[in-house]
């Protein structure tokens, strides 16, 4: 005869859902498309066990108003008992796996392995989290039970309890909205905002008259920000480029960069910026760049500096922040606003380039990264500009929502990996990764040439929501040089893997995740510009020279 303790211990939890949560807890812990550590892989692990074991328990629920059978007599603690034991051993198996699973990821992106124990802290972390959410659904549980019953003193039982239901969602959603995206946000935004309005020491105003944020400047130097005081104080001169170009022939590379509170509108900001180019004479350069920045403002430097070497110097640099905000929290609170701002800029600036001597203007180019990236897609119309083409553009990490991206990705020639895409015949958009592979046999360019640089292991450009319920495409046939052959998808867990993933891909090594590498940086633009005079040697020689300021620095 059954003790009464094991018929407790078998009542006590929710076979379907301890079934699903096991299910949920082990997939979590194959590879996704980053490195994690045992702190955000127990976090993962844990919801993923929640996420499963409230569904099974609903699944339970349902089953019992539908008034269908149960188990009879005793295999309704048999069952349950050894449902548990099996769950035991699944979750002991997949802990232990899991290392090696991790250490898949690691290979491929040259990092050491990680430590052997890491299974025993994920364990830890993830019964943590999920004695969290059981505490936290027994309160709400509470609270509907309370509001029930003081409700029920006056109208019928069934429907005070759905009374009952929604007021506690709704004071939920209530207090989660108040605390997160009101108090929440209002603290990152004065943080960013104090962050943004740091002068750094080390960051010294220019003295040359010619350079934006000077004493003669139109642009205010404590207006920039810090993203914009960093971009233009850092600006090489002539001598480094010179130095590696062992001639005396270059300039030191024209930088502007228009700060929030350098003007109170979009609109006066994007004036601004033209007229500092017109003060510093940046139309008479060979090549001038409009660069959207990421959310915090910052203009990638090493996808600029190629440029810089690859022209003498002879090129100029335009950008304006649209926020100081982290990428992700400038999207959710001012989605519009960057590529509002983004658009702006471009239409002055391309409108008074057009009006110039065709032989005598510079090359206009674009160039973004991540949230710059998607807002530089949307700042021009290609049927406005197809009668006086702009000449190209360098995008990296595009988010999965940028138009032009998706678009050529969908459309992508058939036998071409999702990862690494081939748009029809390659002659206004090439896609390249850690490999250039823009050199495609029997292709030729138009008069624009648009380059995508995204590595398959970077999640900002390869999440996205049909993940929940759909494999996705970048995981069809070969992978990317930097997944791991054991990532498998998994309805809602690659989901959660995933936006995992997205805040840990900026801490990701130099050249995977979402930090994009200097000299893949090099090739992308050498394909672009198509400089004069430089062959794969030389090409090799300012990746090399570049690479070594970034280990440095």
């Amino acid at each position: 005869m059954m003790s009464r303790w094991t018929v407790q211990f078998a009542g006590s939890f929710c076979t379907a859902g301890l079934l699903l949560g096991t299910l949920f807890f082990a997939a979590s812990l194959t590879p996704s498309l980053l490195p994690r550590t045992a702190l955000v892989q127990g976090v993962l692990s844990g919801l993923a066990f929640g996420t499963g074991y409230l569904l099974g328990f609903w699944i339970r629920r349902l089953w019992r108003y539908l008034e269908l059978p149960g188990l009879p007599g005793r295999l309704n603690l048999v069952v349950p008992m050894t449902a548990a034991a099996v769950c035991f051993v699944i979750a002991g198996y997949f802990l232990w796996r899991s290392v090696g699973w991790q250490n898949s990821i690691r290979a491929a992106m040259d990092l050491e392995p990680t430590a052997e124990e890491q299974h025993l802290q994920v364990a830890l972390v993830a019964a943590a989290v999920f004695a969290g959410l059981v505490l936290l659904v027994r309160l709400l549980r509470m609270a509907f039970v309370l509001v029930s019953r003081v409700i029920r003193r006056r109208i019928p039982r069934r429907f005070a309890q759905v009374i009952g239901f929604a007021v506690v969602v709704t004071l939920l959603w209530t207090a989660a909205n108040g605390l997160i995206f009101s108090v929440g946000l209002r603290m990152a935004d004065s943080s960013y905002q104090q962050f943004d309005a740091l002068i750094e020491p080390d960051v010294e105003q220019p003295l040359d008259s010619a350079m934006a944020g000077s004493a003669e400047s139109l642009v205010d130097w404590e207006g920039m920000g810090r993203a914009g005081r960093k971009f233009i104080a850092r600006t090489p001169d002539a001598k480094e480029l010179d130095g590696f170009l062992e001639k005396d022939a270059a300039m030191r590379p024209a930088r502007v960069y228009v700060g929030l509170n350098s003007a109170e509108t979009i609109e006066a900001r994007a004036e601004l910026a033209l007229e500092e180019l017109k003060r510093i004479d940046a139309f008479e350069r060979s090549a001038l760049i409009i660069a959207t920045p990421t959310g915090t403002g910052v203009v990638d430097r090493p996808a600029i500096e190629p440029v810089e070497y690859m022209t003498g110097g002879d090129v100029a640099t335009v950008a304006v922040q649209y926020s100081y905000l982290a990428s992700w929290l400038a999207l959710l609170t001012e989605s519009g606003y960057g590529a509002d701002t983004a658009q702006v800029l471009f239409d002055r600036v391309y409108e008074y380039w057009r009006k110039l001597p065709a032989e005598e203007r510079p090359e206009l180019y674009l160039h973004g990264l991540s949230l710059g990236a998607l807002n530089s897609d949307l700042s021009f119309d290609l049927f406005d500009v197809v009668a006086d083409p702009i000449d190209g553009a360098v995008w990296s990490g595009p988010p999965f929502s940028t138009p032009t991206w998706a678009s050529a990705t969908q459309e992508r020639e058939e036998g071409s990996p999702a990862w690494l895409p081939r748009f029809r015949d390659g002659s206004v958009i090439r896609f390249t990764n850690q490999q250039d592979k823009l050199d495609i046999a029997g292709a030729e360019w138009g008069p624009m040439r648009f380059v995508y640089l995204q590595y398959a292991s970077d999640p900002i450009v390869f999440f996205e929501p049909e993940l929940f319920y759909r494999r996705p495409a970048w995981l069809e046939g070969r992978r990317g040089p930097d997944v791991s052959q054991a990532l498998t998808w998994y309805p809602a867990v690659t989901f959660l893997q995933l936006i995992a993933d997205m805040p840990a891909s900026m801490a990701a090594p130099v050249g995977y995740g979402h930090v994009y590498a200097v000299e893949h940086y090099v090739e992308a633009w050498a394909e672009v510009l198509e400089p004069s005079g430089w062959d794969d040697t030389r090409v090799s020689r300012l990746k090399a020279r570049l690479r070594s300021l970034r280990d440095k620095n």
